[in-house]
């Protein structure tokens, strides 16, 4: 993917390249149990003088030993400009070099952002799906709103959650991971159903916070690899 093609990137070619996707969305096909490995996926950006950047980290997992197997990043400066709703549009280039760099596939893709949970149903976890070809999921620690929809919280007990319904279709799920804590935003990105992906997030949940491993430890590379980034002016 050139980033060249979207730096001119208009709304209205966004929102069609979008469109085209939904309708190939699969929310199955994925065994849960059969799943080895997890990447987190996510990113940080800065600017520098009238120039923004951004570094894509990603960590890789053994979803039973809860252990690192690898991390990768990569950084650079973001031409492509952003559009409300389009956030993949800016974040796909460095997310595809950053997983072009691993040493393995991982069998499931984990992000610190929506998928479902989006007007169109085109968070970055569903739209990265299609080229990775892999299962997806998006957590956000933040809710997007649609259609002024307002989230219902779940009781106050581990693992709870709510469903977020729009227009009777349920975009995405609110999870209380554990008990006095804030609720995440959980949706599907792509090839796995809701209840698989709520049982992996809960699966993947520590006592070390209410983030999933995975996101979580995306989340921390990418405020390490930035400070380094921004302290060595690349």
């Amino acid at each position: 993917m050139s980033k060249q093609i979207w730096n001119n990137l208009s709304l209205d070619v966004a929102v069609s390249i979008q469109s085209e996707l939904t309708c190939k969305i699969k929310s199955s096909g994925c065994n849960v149990e059969t799943i080895k490995t997890i990447a987190g996926v996510d990113l940080a950006y800065w600017k520098k003088d009238t120039k923004e950047y951004a570094v894509c980290c990603i960590v890789v997992l053994e979803k039973e030993s809860k252990c690192i197997t690898e991390s990768k990043f990569s950084f650079g400066e973001v031409n492509v400009p952003y559009i409300p709703g389009c956030l993949a549009f800016r974040e796909l280039p460095l997310i595809l070099e950053t997983t072009q760099k691993l040493d393995s596939v991982p069998d499931l893709y984990m992000f610190d952002g929506n998928g479902y949970l989006h007007p169109r149903h085109m968070g970055i976890a569903t739209h990265a799906s299609f080229f990775l070809n892999k299962p997806t999921i998006g957590v956000a620690k933040n809710y997007y709103k649609i259609k002024d929809v307002e989230y219902t919280m779940p009781s106050n007990e581990k693992f709870a959650y709510t469903d977020i319904v729009v227009d009777g279709e349920i975009y995405g799920r609110v999870l209380r991971t554990m008990k006095d804590v804030r609720p995440i935003f959980l949706s599907v990105g792509n090839y796995i159903d809701l209840d698989s992906a709520t049982k992996l997030v809960c699966e993947l949940t520590n006592n070390e916070s209410h983030i999933p491993i995975p996101t979580r430890l995306a989340d921390l590379e990418t405020h390490k690899m930035r400070g380094i980034l921004e302290r060595n002016n690349l």
